[in-house]
């Protein structure tokens, strides 16, 4: 089972399209407005809404990278890349969006400087929790329809698709953003105290470093690669076991290539009185059988070996 399963990322795409197209627009009006009141908070979070621009591109260049069919260079395909990027969007997150966000706290709080226009700042808030929520709500719906019956920290905790979470996760965070311009904003006015705009520019660097971190630690964990969920390990041992010419299938090693590509090793003790022709011909029935079952599992590597070896094995995984 060497070919690559055609994979669908039609809804990844469209949640990363409806988070490009409203990052760009609120990055631009917030840069307006932040060149006309000189609020940092505002400037920040410009910033913010580009770094997310930028992201939502690296996603997509990402899926498409991750797309390609598997090579004499790659013979497991290139899924990984997607994991790649989405570990880079990570460090985007907090190096550009969460740096720069702390730099201009601070340099507003040690020389503070009155708002001016303020109103511009409210009027752009609002826009930009319109165009924030709507791209939101579509990454929250994409979401729910893939974490089915799960929590929501479990969903994201065994997601093996970084590009649906990574955008929901961005946006939560844009949005708490926001909320926190408009508090430091208007504290800073209604209390006359313009440090008080440093602060909230500060507070959203917090935010965005946290979600990075975040972010960052998932997409480490897919980089390094992660095994398949047990239900899909199960199900190719139980299929394994239906063969028979399988005397026992002792168990599975799986890991993901990317999010719809899995690769197995599966250890198989073979009945005594099977010869080699007999057992191409079982490993061909299981590679069809899997292959039917769940186009995700790629590539197949079968290997003869006694219960009691695999058991050894297991027992050297397990104590790591």
């Amino acid at each position: 089972m060497a070919s690559q399963s055609a994979t669908s990322h039609a809804g990844s795409k469209k949640v990363i399209y409806a988070a490009i197209l409203g990052n760009l627009l609120i990055a631009v009006t917030k840069f307006i407005a932040a060149f006309f009141t000189g609020s940092s908070a505002m400037l920040s979070e410009g910033v913010h809404s580009l770094v997310d621009t930028g992201n939502g591109g690296l996603l997509l260049y990402g899926l498409r990278r991750a797309a390609r069919p598997a090579d004499r260079t790659h013979p497991l395909g290139h899924g990984r890349e997607l994991y790649f990027w989405s570990f880079i969007v990570a460090l985007l997150v907090f190096a550009v969006g969460a740096g720069v966000s702390f730099y201009e706290g601070v340099i507003h709080i040690i020389d503070p400087e009155p708002v001016a226009n303020p109103i511009v700042n409210y009027v752009v808030l609002g826009f930009a929790m319109l165009f924030e929520g709507t791209s939101w709500f579509i990454a929250l719906k994409e979401f729910r329809t893939v974490k089915g019956k799960l929590g929501y920290v479990e969903a994201v905790r065994i997601s093996k698709d970084p590009s649906v979470f990574t955008v929901l996760f961005e946006d939560t965070a844009a949005l708490l953003g926001l909320i926190i311009a408009f508090v430091g904003i208007s504290a800073a006015q209604l209390f006359n105290m313009p440090e008080l705009d440093g602060v909230a520019s500060i507070g959203i660097s917090i935010i965005l470093g946290a979600t990075a971190i975040f972010l960052a630690r998932e997409s480490k964990g897919l980089l390094m690669g992660e095994a398949a969920l047990p239900e899909v390990e199960q199900q190719i041992l139980d299929i394994a076991n239906k063969d028979p010419a399988v005397q026992r299938a002792n168990g599975v090693l799986t890991v993901h290539m990317g999010p719809k590509q899995i690769a197995a090793g599966l250890s198989v003790e073979f009945e005594d009185h099977v010869l080699a022709p007999e057992i191409e011909a079982c490993v061909q029935r299981i590679e069809t059988a899997l292959k039917k079952a769940n186009p995700d599992i790629v590539t197949l590597f079968v290997k003869p070996q006694t219960t009691g070896t695999w058991e050894v094995r297991r027992k050297i995984i397990e104590a790591g």
